[in-house]
C-alpha cells in the first residue's frame, strides 16, 4: 500500500467537521448503553419484587447478579477479539440482538433457573456492546471531537438509568399485579435495543479497519467520500502488513493502565452504592419500594447526570488523562472524609453534599474516561481486543465491589470500608498518571509515535 494514500484517506476522516453521520453513529451506538443502563437499574427493582413472589434466598439473588456480571466480562472479551479478527461490521448488531432477545425471554421466564439463563444472554450482549460501540465511534470520529463523541455514546447510560426508575414507578403505581409488572419491566428493555439492530447491521466497515488491517484503501476511500463528501484518491489497494502484537512492552503497560483503572473505578464505585443506601435509610426509613425508586432517580439526576455531559464538553479541551486522574483524586478525598470524619453520616445535608461531589466526579472522571481511553491508545488491529480486556476487568471490579465489599463492610464497619475505597481511588489516579498517554486532539494513527508513558520510560 502506498503510505501517502493511506494518510490521505484517514486524514480526510480526521479533518472533517461534525456531520450527520457522526450524530447518527452516536445514536446508533448509544442506544445500546441506554439499554444496558435501563437493565442495570431495573433488575434491582425486579429482584425486590421477585424475592417474596418466588421466595428467593440471598444465595439465589447473588447468583442472579453475579452470573450477569460474569457473562458481561466474557462477552466483552469475545466480541472484542472477534471484531479485530472478523471486522467491526461483521460483529456490530449481534450484541443488541442478544440484548433484545434476552430481555424478551427474561420477561417470559417461568422459573428462577430460566431467568438466570436468560440473564446470562443479556449479560453477553451488555459485555459485547462495550468494545464494539466504543471502538466504532472512535474510528468514525474526527480528530478534534473524538472524545466528545465517544463520551456522548457512553452518556446515554445516564438517560437509561433515569428511564429505569421512571418505568418502574409508572408500572408500580398503576396498580397492576407485581407478577405482571416485573415481566413488563424486563420486556420493555427489548425496545431500545431492537430499534438499532437494522442501523448497526447496515453500518459500513470503518475506514481505519479497511485501510490498516484489510488493506482495502479503495473501499475505504469510497466510504470516506460517502460520509464526508470529500473525494479521496487511493493510489493502491494492497494488503497491509500488521506489525506488532498486544504483548509488547508498550501495549502491555497501556493495557495495565486501561484495564487496571477500569477495574479500580468499578471497585471504588461501590462506595457510592454504600452511600446511596445510607441516604435512603436516613431520609426515608419507612419508605415503600416506589418511594425509594423515585428518590434514587432524583439523587442520580442531580448528582451524576450532569457529570456525563460536563465530561463530554471538556474531554477534547482539557484531556482524558487530567479528567480521569482528578476524578480519582476527588473520589479519594470524599471517601477519605467519611473515613476520617465518621460523624458526617449523622449530618444528612453535609453527607448528601459529599456524596453528590463524589458522584459528579465519578462521571466527570474515570467512569467515562475508562470507556474512551482503550478505544484510542492501541493500534487498530488490537483495539477491539484491548478494549474487551479492559471492559472485562471493569466487570470483575464490579463483581468484587458488589459481592466482596459487603463482607468487609459488615466486619470492619463503614469507616474502614470507605478508607479502603479511598486508597483504591488513589491507586487509580497514580496508575493513570504513570501508564496512559494523552490522546486529546491526536489522530488515532499517532498512537504508535506518542511519547512513552512514565512507567515505560523507567522500564526502558
Amino acid at each position: 500500500m502506498n503510505d501517502s494514500s493511506q494518510t490521505g484517506v484517514l486524514q480526510a476522516l480526521d479533518e472533517t467537521g461534525l456531520q450527520k453521520f457522526h450524530w447518527r453513529t452516536v445514536i446508533t451506538a448509544g442506544m445500546g448503553f441506554f439499554t444496558d443502563a435501563y437493565d442495570l437499574f431495573i433488575i434491582g427493582t425486579v429482584t425486590a419484587i421477585l424475592t417474596p413472589l418466588w421466595h428467593l434466598s440471598t444465595g439465589q439473588l447473588a447468583i442472579l447478579n453475579s452470573t450477569s456480571l460474569a457473562a458481561a466480562a466474557f462477552g466483552a472479551l469475545v466480541f472484542g477479539r472477534l471484531m479485530d479478527r472478523l471486522g467491526r461490521k461483521a460483529m456490530y448488531g449481534i450484541e443488541v440482538m442478544m440484548l433484545a432477545g434476552g430481555a424478551l425471554l427474561s420477561a417470559l421466564a417461568p422459573s428462577f433457573g430460566w431467568l438466570v439463563v436468560f440473564r446470562i444472554l443479556v449479560g453477553l450482549g451488555v459485555g459485547g456492546d462495550y468494545p464494539t460501540s466504543s471502538v466504532i465511534m472512535s474510528e468514525y470520529a474526527n480528530r478534534t471531537h473524538r472524545g466528545f463523541l465517544v463520551t456522548l455514546v457512553f452518556s446515554m447510560q445516564g438517560l437509561g438509568l433515569l428511564a429505569g426508575p421512571a418505568v418502574a414507578a409508572i408500572l408500580l403505581a398503576s396498580g397492576m399485579s407485581h407478577d405482571l409488572a416485573w415481566r413488563l419491566m424486563l420486556g420493555l428493555g427489548a425496545i431500545p435495543a431492537a430499534s438499532v439492530i437494522y442501523l448497526r447491521r447496515r453500518m459500513a466497515e470503518t475506514p481505519r479497519y479497511l485501510v490498516t488491517v484489510q488493506g482495502k484503501t479503495d473501499e475505504a476511500a469510497e466510504v470516506v467520500k460517502s460520509l464526508t463528501g470529500k473525494a479521496v484518491v487511493a493510489e493502491a489497494n494492497a494488503p497491509t502488513k500488521v506489525q506488532g502484537g498486544l504483548w509488547t512492552r508498550k501495549n502491555l503497560i497501556r493495557l495495565l493502565g486501561t484495564a487496571g483503572s477500569w477495574f479500580l473505578v468499578d471497585v471504588a464505585f461501590y462506595g457510592n452504592g454504600v452511600s446511596s443506601q445510607l441516604i435512603l435509610k436516613a431520609l426515608l426509613p419507612q419508605a415503600h419500594l416506589i418511594e425509594k425508586v423515585l428518590v434514587s432517580a432524583l439523587i442520580f439526576l442531580v448528582a451524576a447526570v450532569p457529570g456525563y455531559y460536563v465530561a463530554a464538553y471538556f474531554m477534547d479541551k482539557i484531556g482524558r488523562k487530567w479528567i480521569q486522574s482528578v476524578g480519582f483524586l476527588v473520589m479519594a478525598i470524599t471517601y477519605g472524609l467519611i473515613f476520617g470524619v465518621p460523624r458526617i453520616i449523622q449530618m444528612p445535608v453535609l453527607f448528601l453534599i459529599v456524596y453528590a461531589v463524589s458522584y459528579f466526579f465519578i462521571e466527570f472522571g474515570p467512569n467515562t474516561t475508562t470507556f474512551l481511553v482503550p478505544s484510542e491508545v492501541f493500534p487498530t488491529h488490537l483495539r477491539g481486543t484491548a478494549h474487551g480486556i479492559s471492559a472485562a476487568a471493569g466487570k470483575i471490579g464490579a463483581f468484587l465491589g458488589a459481592f466482596v465489599l459487603p463482607f468487609v463492610l459488615k466486619s470492619a464497619g463503614l469507616g474502614s470500608t470507605m478508607g479502603l475505597l479511598a486508597a483504591v481511588a488513589l491507586l487509580g489516579a497514580a496508575l493513570t498518571l504513570a501508564t496512559l498517554p494523552e490522546m486529546k486532539q491526536k489522530s488515532l494513527e499517532e498512537v504508535q509515535t506518542d511519547p512513552l508513558p512514565v512507567a515505560e520510560r523507567r522500564l526502558s
